[in-house]
């Protein structure tokens, strides 16, 4: 694992630390949604590509 994927138990609660290690680990869903929801934001056949870059836009309002 590398470093920037180091949660302390003395900064974040029980169910943080389950949160980070479920989005690390390919047996479970977190993990694949991660990794789909990071393709979706690459694909701009994709509407969540556009959410993505358009969040500022929704600010200047």
């Amino acid at each position: 694992m590398g470093k920037g994927n180091r949660v302390s138990s003395y900064t974040h609660t029980q169910r943080q630390l389950d949160d980070n290690a479920n989005q690390h680990n390919p047996n479970n869903h977190a993990y694949w949604d991660n990794l789909n929801n990071h393709s979706n934001q690459s694909n701009p056949n994709s509407s969540a590509y556009n959410k993505s870059r358009n969040w500022h836009k929704k600010e200047e309002r």
